[in-house]
C-alpha cells in the first residue's frame, strides 16, 4: 500500500517553471528550506514548449532568409532545401542543454523537488500525488506558479489540423498555407518563422483593428507594412464565426461573410492560467476567470502566506516577469525589502521579423495618465544609423516623454531590436531624462547610437536627423 509522508518547509512552490524555479533558487541562496513540485518538466512552459523553442526557429527562420540577402551583396548563395527533422532537432537540442543545466542548478542549490501533480490542500499545506504514494507537504509560506495553456475558442476544437503553439512546434512539415487565428506575439512569430521556411502563403486572422494590437500604434502599423513587403497577409476588424476542419484542411469563415482556406490552422488567441482544480478556490483564494488575484505590490493572495507568480496572475504572460516576481517573493520572505516590480517597466519583445521591442507607457497611455499636452515624442528612423544600413533593415526608435520630464516609454521596430532593449528599460526604469541620455556615448557604428541619437532629437540637439 502507497504510503503518505509529510514534510515541512520554509517555503513550498506549486510549480517549477520560470516563476517557480526563480523562487526556489533565490529563496535556497537565503537560507530558506525550499520544496517545489512539477507534474511535467523543470523549466515549463517557457523552457520546453514556448519562449525558447519558438525563438530557436525563428533564428532557423534568420538563416533561411540570408541567401536572398546574399543576392544583394554579391553573394551566389542559395537554400535547396529545408530538412525539418533536422531543424526540429537543433531546437531540442538547445532545450536539452539548458533543461540539463537547470537540473543541475537546482540540485546544488539543495532544493526538495518533488516530481508529481500537486494541489492546495490546505493554508500551509500541498499534497502531491508521487509515483510512491501521497507526499505532504507543509510551508510556513506557499508560491503558486503553475503557469499557463494555450486557450482556444468556443467551437474550436484543437486536433488534427487545427493546432496550439505546441502542436505547431512539433509539426514534422512547413506548412504550404497556414492560417493563423489571432494577430498577437504567438500569432506573428509564427507567421515569420513558416514564410521564412518556404510557405507559400500564410494568412494572420485578427478581430482586433491591428496586428500587437497591445503594442503603441506607430509599431503596429510599421510591422503591418513589412509584412505586406514580405507576403504575409492578414485580416484585421473581423472576427472568426466559423472553422471547418477536413482531412486535408481547415475553412476558416468570418462574420463578413470572408472565407479562407488553409492546409492548417494555428490557433493563437492567448493563454489561459493552469488553476482549475488546483484547490485556490477551496483555500479561500480570490480568483477572477480562473487568474489568481494577489497584491500587486507585495503578490500575497488574499490568504496570507500564500503567494502567486507569474501567468496566473493577471498582467503581461512573459517568463521575464514570472522570474523576476519568483525572486521579489523569495526575498520578501525571507525578511529582505526589495522594490516592488513595476508592471509598465517589464520589458517586451516579440521576435517576428522585424523584431518589435517596447518598455514603459505608449503614447496613447501617456498621454492618458499624464495629460495630451504634457507628452513629447519622437520617433529616429533606421536609414540615419549605419549599422542598421549594413543589415539591411527600416525601422525607427520612439521616446516617450513627459513634458519637461523623464522618458516614459521606449518602442522599436527593426532587425536586431530585441537586443536594445536592456538599455531601453534602465532608461525607463531608472526615470532617465533625454539629456542623460544624449551625453552618454554609444559605440560607432552599432544599432544602439540610434538610441543615443533619439535622445539628442528629444534633448532639442538633433544631429544624424531633422528636427
Amino acid at each position: 500500500m502507497a504510503e503518505t509522508t509529510t514534510d515541512q518547509f520554509d517555503v513550498v512552490i506549486l510549480g517549477g517553471g520560470s516563476g517557480g524555479y526563480a523562487a526556489a533558487l533565490r529563496g535556497a541562496q537565503l537560507g530558506l528550506t525550499i520544496a517545489m513540485v512539477e507534474k511535467d518538466k523543470l523549466g515549463g512552459t517557457c523552457l520546453h514548449r514556448g519562449c525558447v523553442p519558438t525563438k530557436a526557429m525563428l533564428h532557423v527562420g534568420e538563416v533561411a532568409d540570408a541567401p536572398s540577402e546574399g543576392k544583394d551583396l554579391g553573394l551566389d548563395i542559395s537554400l535547396n532545401a529545408v530538412d525539418i527533422e533536422k531543424v526540429l532537432g537543433f531546437k531540442d537540442k538547445v532545450i536539452g542543454r539548458l533543461y540539463k543545466g537547470l537540473q543541475g542548478l537546482v540540485k546544488s542549490r539543495d532544493v526538495e523537488y518533488v516530481e508529481g501533480f500537486g494541489r492546495l490542500t490546505g493554508k500551509n499545506q500541498v499534497t502531491v500525488e508521487t509515483g510512491d504514494g501521497e507526499r505532504v507537504l507543509t510551508g510556513k509560506n506557499i508560491v503558486l506558479a503553475t503557469g499557463s495553456f494555450s486557450k482556444t475558442l468556443p467551437g474550436i476544437e484543437l486536433g488534427g489540423r487545427i493546432l496550439d503553439s505546441e502542436a505547431a512546434l512539433q509539426l514534422p512539415e512547413v506548412p504550404k498555407n497556414p492560417i493563423i487565428l489571432g494577430g498577437g506575439v504567438i500569432g506573428v512569430e509564427f507567421a515569420s518563422v513558416w514564410k521564412s521556411l518556404g510557405a507559400e502563403s500564410v494568412t494572420i486572422v485578427e478581430g482586433l483593428p491591428h496586428l500587437v494590437a497591445n503594442e503603441d500604434e506607430s509599431l503596429s502599423k510599421a510591422l503591418e507594412r513589412s509584412f505586406k513587403k514580405r507576403g504575409i497577409k492578414f485580416s484585421l476588424g473581423v472576427f472568426t464565426e466559423k472553422v471547418e476542419p477536413s482531412d486535408s484542411g481547415v475553412k476558416v469563415t468570418l462574420a463578413d461573410g470572408t472565407v479562407f482556406e488553409g492546409d492548417y490552422l494555428l490557433v493563437a488567441v492567448g493563454r489561459g492560467p493552469v488553476t482549475k482544480d488546483l484547490g485556490y478556490e477551496e483555500q479561500g483564494i480570490e480568483m477572477d476567470r480562473g487568474f489568481v488575484l494577489a497584491n500587486k505590490g507585495t503578490l500575497e493572495t488574499s490568504v496570507p502566506g500564500i503567494y502567486a507568480v507569474g501567468d496566473i496572475v493577471p498582467g503581461l504572460q512573459l517568463a521575464h516577469r514570472g522570474f523576476q516576481q519568483g525572486i521579489f517573493v523569495a526575498e520578501l520572505i525571507a525578511g529582505q525589502n526589495p522594490a516592488p516590480i513595476v508592471e509598465s517597466g517589464i520589458p517586451r519583445i516579440t521576435y517576428c521579423e522585424p523584431q518589435l521591442g517596447s518598455v514603459g507607457l505608449t503614447e496613447k497611455q501617456a498621454k492618458e495618465q499624464l495629460g495630451e499636452d504634457a507628452v513629447q515624442t519622437y520617433e529616429y528612423n533606421l536609414g540615419g544609423n549605419g549599422k542598421s544600413q549594413i543589415l539591411g533593415t527600416t525601422g525607427f526608435i520612439k521616446l516617450v516623454r513627459e513634458k519637461d520630464g523623464p522618458i516614459v516609454g521606449v518602442h522599436m521596430v527593426g532587425s536586431r531590436m530585441s537586443e536594445l532593449m536592456g538599455e531601453a528599460q534602465l532608461i525607463v526604469n531608472w526615470e532617465a531624462y533625454p539629456e542623460d541620455v544624449a551625453s552618454l556615448v554609444h559605440g560607432h557604428p552599432t544599432q544602439h547610437e540610434a538610441m543615443g541619437e533619439a535622445a539628442l532629437a528629444l534633448a532639442g540637439k538633433p544631429l544624424h536627423a531633422h528636427a
